[in-house]
């Protein structure tokens, strides 16, 4: 593909320098349709970013924009704080009918405001409330947003350093797989919990990514997770599981944590839960732990009903039967073989590959080669964005709805990228 240099002087000179994937990708785009993004010249990308997991449907998927033009045409409410509407009883009735009940999960539902950070930051406010304690327990390259709350349980050096202030009362323990499997897991974490002498101020809650998205495409084994919410009970701790990226099906089922059979205390999802890419948040929580009192927490944006029409439409499109879960893990299966293909080429090269439904990671080497493959799958025609501390995992995240023809047509571009780059 021949690209000519786009005009980015606006962008350049008045944006912030804050400013982060436009520079990865420098054009201006212009349409979106289903897992494709155009620019305004005319150009075709096929998209494995999907808006960082919040398009999980694709780009203006037609179910759900004819559900929001109809809305908007009959003058239905757009903002309305924390007010009932027609809308947010329709997605209310919808996520308990089609998610909640055949989960067999009890939880009520906070709307803590637009943004992922927004429902983590009300998740840690509420634990610390329940249990009366300041400490929440994260994990090593964790990320949970960019607010001071989340920045003080995630991990990434350069994140928190924005923050400008000490981040506290937030305490790190290995991943799972961290130390290589040299220590049982959480012998740390217990000992410190037991010994009076430890330092540990006893938690309120540990928080976890089932997958560390931003971390690396980080995947725990369910057995872990099991032994995690374990000692949670064990030693009075609430267990939040940020389901953020990984949520709404990203991994095969609607929450990620459904693989490893453990029902959380407070459950975070954000990103795809309006399936149209409109701000939106959840906080999930066990009905004991409701607590609050009336505006004890809220926000001019908890009430974008839009959003609701939008995730309704989602739920009720492609959660009302098990083909979507079935899907996802079909085209993940697509993706790992293409995966070890790559690294079966390139052995010297290819550090790791690993992943769950339709998040996967493909982790060089040379850190630095993450970056050039994706740069390089860009002007062949793909998005795709790195993760981990050091960028070094080149970070697939496709639309869910993606066709078979679509991810193979990707993949092949990853491979082309990959060799033109070694």
């Amino acid at each position: 593909m021949t690209i000519t240099q786009p005009d980015l002087s606006v962008f350049e000179t008045l944006e912030s320098e804050v400013r982060g994937y436009c520079r990865n990708w420098p054009t201006i785009f212009d349409r979106a349709q289903g897992s494709h993004m155009y620019d305004e010249d005319g150009h075709t990308y096929l998209d494995f970013f999907a808006g960082a997991g919040s398009l999980n449907y694709g780009h203006n998927n037609p179910v759900l924009k004819r559900a929001l033009i109809d809305y908007i045409e009959r003058d239905g409410v757009t903002h309305g704080l924390d007010m009932s509407t027609v809308a947010k009883r329709a997605f209310l009735e919808a996520f308990q009918n089609v998610v909640l009940r055949p989960r067999d999960l009890p939880y009520k539902v906070m709307f803590p405001g637009p943004t992922g950070t927004n429902a983590v930051e009300s998740a840690l406010k509420l634990a610390r409330k329940v249990k009366g304690r300041e400490s929440i327990v994260s994990f090593t390259n964790a990320f949970h947003g960019m607010s001071l709350g989340s920045l003080a349980v995630t991990g990434n050096a350069f994140k928190r350093a924005g923050a400008g202030i000490p981040l506290v009362h937030g305490t790190p323990m290995p991943f799972d797989a961290y130390l290589d499997g040299q220590t049982p897991d959480f012998i740390w974490f217990e000992r410190l919990l037991e010994d009076s002498g430890s330092g540990l101020n006893k938690p309120a809650a540990v928080i976890v990514e089932t997958v560390q998205g931003e971390g690396g495409i980080n995947v725990a084994r369910a057995e872990w997770l099991r032994a995690l919410a374990e000692l949670c009970e064990r030693h009075d701790m609430l267990l939040i599981v940020d389901d953020i990226q990984m949520g709404c099906g990203r991994t095969g089922a609607f929450f990620s944590f459904e693989e490893a059979g453990i029902t959380p205390d407070i459950v975070t999802v954000s990103k795809s839960i309006s399936g149209y890419g409109l701000p939106m948040s959840l906080t999930l929580f066990k009905p004991e732990l409701d607590i609050w009192e009336p505006g004890e927490h809220n926000g001019t944006f908890r009430g974008n009903n839009p959003a609701f029409v939008t995730a309704t439409a989602a739920l009720e499109t492609y959660w009302a039967d098990g083909q979507m879960e079935k899907q996802t893990l079909a085209r993940g299966e697509q993706v790992e073989s293409a995966m070890s293909e790559i690294a079966r080429e390139h052995p010297e090269a290819v550090a790791d590959y690993r992943g769950r439904g339709l998040v996967w990671g493909m982790e060089m080497t040379d850190k630095a080669a993450a970056s050039r493959i994706a740069r390089r799958a860009f002007e062949l025609g793909l998005l795709v964005e790195t993760s981990g501390p050091e960028s070094e995992v080149v970070k697939l995240l496709p639309a869910l709805t993606i066709s078979p023809e679509e991810l193979d047509e990707g993949l092949r571009i990853l491979a082309r990228a990959v060799r033109e780059t070694l």
